[in-house]
């Protein structure tokens, strides 16, 4: 996709009241193959993964991935017509055995077999789709956002690149990191306790006091 008016200057509140439900949000513009190209090459997309594409319009990330890097990929697109229109392109190039295309809104589809996702996406659309890609994807996974960073997210790099036309587009990646859990440090003893351990010995004539049950 691409947008063709300026994001920046109004807020996700602004956002959110004037577009309304998130099926009317991602309106299609497609991205330049160069650009989804170097989309895929920043994920350091291989044969081994699975490509999601989050709002996938006429399929051509999916179908490129298949083509290009010889993964599995999926199409998540919530518009009919764009959908079998996308169905019919895999089938007139024989690519059923590797991608293929859910037609739901990206809010209820499940990520879990992702291991890259693709966004064209509005800013507060990446904030509202954030909990449920943290929750669904796996540790390594990589997200590749076009133009609008993922609010609260760190990008692991940014890129600027440019179309054949010379239209430069920014490139966010992230990667899904291991959560950290708190580590338990084991109880140190410091030296007022050893003397308080001392003095008790000394009142109990150096018997191992036990507690009374």
């Amino acid at each position: 996709m691409r947008w063709p008016f300026a994001f920046g200057k109004y807020s996700a509140a602004w956002w959110k009241q004037r577009l309304g439900a998130p099926d009317r949000i991602a309106e299609f513009y497609p991205t330049p193959l160069c650009v989804a190209r170097q989309m895929l090459e920043l994920a350091e997309t291989s044969p081994e993964d699975v490509v999601y594409d989050l709002g996938s319009g006429d399929g051509r990330i999916p179908i490129l991935a298949a083509q290009e890097f010889g993964c599995r990929a999926v199409g998540i697109e919530v518009d009919d017509k764009l959908y079998r229109l996308s169905v019919a392109r895999v089938a007139e190039l024989e690519l059923g055995n590797q991608v293929s295309f859910q037609r739901i809104n990206f809010f209820e589809a499940d990520f879990r077999p992702a291991t890259v996702v693709t966004l064209y996406l509005l800013s507060v659309v990446n904030e509202q789709l954030q909990p449920r890609l943290g929750s669904h994807l796996r540790t390594g996974a990589r997200i590749v956002s076009l133009d609008f960073p993922v609010p609260g997210w760190k990008p692991e790099d940014v890129r600027q690149v440019h179309s054949v036309n010379e239209v430069e587009y920014t490139l966010y990646l992230y990667r899904r990191r291991p959560l950290r859990l708190p580590v338990e440090r084991p109880e140190r003893r410091t030296a007022n306790d050893a003397d308080q351990a001392s003095a008790l010995s000394d009142r109990s004539g150096g018997q191992n006091l036990q507690p009374k049950v």
